[in-house]
């Protein structure tokens, strides 16, 4: 019984040193990829690529009297094959509007009346700045995902949304009041009148200032 309990201890033996060993092993592991982990960056890096390409370059004459910044909700939705994909954005931007001097602005002075007349064309929405987009949420459909197609396409609708709202906040009407008073104080004379006359069709008559 003794030859067999010596050779059971001698079997035990081994065994604890190997775990006690694989223990280590495992502790020093862990350490080195905590370690590790402390040395890799939290975050992925970012890099951007740019290239500039004119495709046309022209003179233009514009005189822009009116900048509002715009805030609406572009709901877009997709369906094919009975699969709908849905995205909720919230675009903000800013729209500038004014005149076209190239569609025709005249300035006339008639000595006789004592008027200076400004003609001017209608007022226009002359360029639209689409500043933020904001995606609060995207449903892809099962076989209908989202692809850069409808990026282009959320972005143009956010555009034509925001010229839209700008003809319910009655910007025409800010956009020629400030063209009246901006002009007036440019186009003046002592014992003048400054006529300013939008598009043909309205007329804004005030005294120049003494």
């Amino acid at each position: 019984m003794r030859g067999g309990e010596e050779r059971t201890g001698s079997r035990v033996v081994p065994a604890v040193v190997a775990i006690l060993a694989l223990g280590v092993v495992l502790w020093l592991g862990g350490r080195a990829t905590n370690a590790a982990r402390g040395l890799l960056p939290t975050r992925g890096t970012t890099t951007v690529d740019h290239g500039v390409v004119v495709e046309r370059t022209r003179a233009v004459a514009r005189l822009v009297t009116s900048e509002t910044v715009l805030r609406d909700v572009v709901v877009y939705q997709n369906r094919l094959l009975g699969s709908t994909k849905r995205s909720l954005v919230v675009v903000t931007g800013k729209v500038l509007a004014g005149f076209d001097l190239d569609r025709g602005s005249e300035v006339q002075v008639d000595h006789e009346a004592r008027v200076v007349r400004v003609f001017l064309p209608p007022a226009a929405v002359l360029g639209v700045e689409v500043t933020e987009l904001k995606t609060y949420d995207e449903r892809r459909g099962l076989w209908n995902p989202f692809r850069p197609a409808d990026r282009d396409t959320i972005f143009r609708l956010a555009r034509e949304q925001l010229v839209k709202s700008a003809g319910e906040v009655e910007l025409a009407r800010h956009t020629e009041e400030s063209a009246r008073r901006l002009l007036q104080a440019l186009v003046s004379a002592d014992g003048y009148t400054t006529e300013i006359v939008f598009g043909g069709s309205r007329r804004t008559t005030t005294p120049s200032p003494e």
